[in-house]
This record gives structure tokens, sequence and C-alpha cells, in this order.
């Protein structure tokens, strides 16, 4: 698989605006991302990438005062899932209640963070890809208000799995059924094979909100970690395996764009019950009104 190598530099430059560059270009194919001292680093699959629409993405950008210029060039040809595999990630440890161990770093992680051995949940993830590891603020933001949820013997609809994180959380805190879907059929993949590294089971589908005609009944829980557009295209579908005392938590949005998307839950018959911010991304839980 042949990748295009992505140098961006932003004046002024911070772990923020790297960020938020790596969550816009991630929504036009960008899957995986490393931090140099001076630039941020991206790879999009060469048949994904389209240099007018990277432009027109970094105009846009949130951020009236920060310029972003960028160079693309072919990438060394060599297999980068591999190189991504051996990079691996650190534990994240979200309210010392959950910590999500990269597979192939599980004996090493034990090793050097010893706190590890308190906590009472531990995710195992294959770190095939960096997106998707519980690295981002959006995914330990949705896991937090899960752990707080009673999901014992509920139903959980999770849109747009990746590599399943969520789900699996949802299963271990006792979800009777957690249905899954992604439009990446790699995601759907790698979902079902980190449930089974955990022990669970997930019933993952791959296509995008289509998916739920195909699904009987509905949902206790609905999760959607993805991003505004998508979310303000799909709510209406969410909102429809939905009963009265179904819960909705989404992310994947800066909290800019949080008043748009209230505006449609409202309209909707949602309301917020809940908010949750780290660094410009939020998280919303929404019930019925």
């Amino acid at each position: 698989m042949k990748y295009i190598q992505v140098k961006f530099t932003a004046e002024p430059d911070s772990q923020d605006v790297r960020d938020i560059i790596a969550a816009l270009t991630g929504e036009i194919g960008f899957d995986s991302f490393t931090d140099e001292p001076d630039r941020l680093v991206g790879y999009c699959q060469e048949d994904l990438f389209n240099e007018d629409t990277l432009t027109e993405t970094l105009h846009n950008l949130p951020l009236p005062d920060v310029t972003v210029t960028f160079t693309a060039n072919q990438a060394e040809d060599k297999n980068w899932n591999e190189e991504w595999e051996k990079a691996g990630f650190e534990p994240i440890i979200i309210d010392n209640r959950c910590a999500i161990v990269c597979k192939n770093m599980e004996e090493e992680a034990i090793a050097n963070y010893p706190q590890l051995e308190t906590i009472p949940m531990k995710i195992l993830i294959d770190a095939q890809q960096a997106f998707g590891t519980g690295t981002h603020e959006t995914t330990q933001m949705i896991v937090s208000l899960l752990l707080n949820q009673d999901l014992k013997d509920k139903r959980v609809l999770d849109c747009g799995c990746g590599t399943g994180i969520l789900g699996i959380v949802a299963a271990k805190c006792g979800a009777k059924e957690v249905v899954s879907y992604d439009i990446d059929e790699w995601s759907v993949r790698n979902a079902e094979h980190n449930a089974e590294l955990n022990g669970v089971e997930l019933d993952v589908l791959e296509g995008d909100k289509r998916v739920l005609s195909h699904v009987s009944g509905v949902f206790d829980v609905i999760l959607a970690n993805i991003n505004r557009n998508i979310i303000l295209e799909d709510i209406d579908e969410f909102v429809s395996v939905m009963t009265t005392d179904s819960k909705i938590i989404l992310s994947g949005f800066y909290e800019q764009d949080a008043e748009t998307i209230l505006q449609k839950a409202n309209d909707l018959g949602l309301k917020e019950s809940q908010r949750l911010l780290n660094h410009d991304w939020c998280c919303l839980l929404l019930e019925h009104q």
C-alpha cells in the first residue's frame, strides 16, 4: 500500500493546533501522524489523497490567527502498518478506572506503569494504525462518561466504531449487547479482533447510518465519536432507534460547534444533561426532554 507523506507547518505552532489539523485531515483520508520538532507529519493512502481538498480543508481551519502550509511527497515504500505497530502507544489511564494499553507493549507497560495494577478495567488494543488507540481527547471523554452510566443489561450502539474501544468498554461495563458499525472495512475487522482480544462480543457491521435499517429493536445508549457534519446528518437516525429513556453520547467536535448540534438535538426532543471539555474538544450527554 503506497502512501503520500505530508509535512504541515503551522504558524504559530502548538499541540492544540496540531491536534485540530490531525482531526480535520483525518476526515479526508489521513490515517496516521507523527510529531517532529517544527512540524506535524501526516500520511494518507495515495488513492485517497487530493491536494485541492487538503488545501480547502486547511483554508477552513477554525483558527483565524493560524497559518498552515504543507509539502506533499511520495512516502518511502514500506509496510507502514508494521511501522505503526512497532511504535505503539503509551498506556492511557482514564479517571483511574480504565486503562487502554497497546497489545504490542503490554509487558513493557506493566513494568513501567505500576499503577496499572490498581486499575480495575484494562482494554488491550492492537495499534495497527494511529487512529482509534484512545489517545484522542474525544475518545477519553466518552469513556469517562461511559464509566459513570448504568449499562448492566443495556443495549448499546456505537456509530463509527473505529478500533472498537467504546463498544469494548460498554461490554465490560455490563452491556448485554453492543452493535457497532463503521464505513471502513479495516475498522470492522480490527474492532472484531480487538473485541476478541478483550474477551467480549461486538456485532460489527460495515456501512454508514443506513445499516440501522437492518438492525431490529431500539438502544438504551448510543455512542457517536464522529465529526460535526456527520452528527448533524445522522442524528435523526440515532433518535429513530432510541426510546424515551435512552441516552446519546456525542463527541468528535469542538466546543464552538456544540450549540449548532444542540439546536438540532432540541428540535428532535433532546436536551443536554452533561458536558465534558478537553482542550477545545467537546463531549455531550443528551437525553429526552
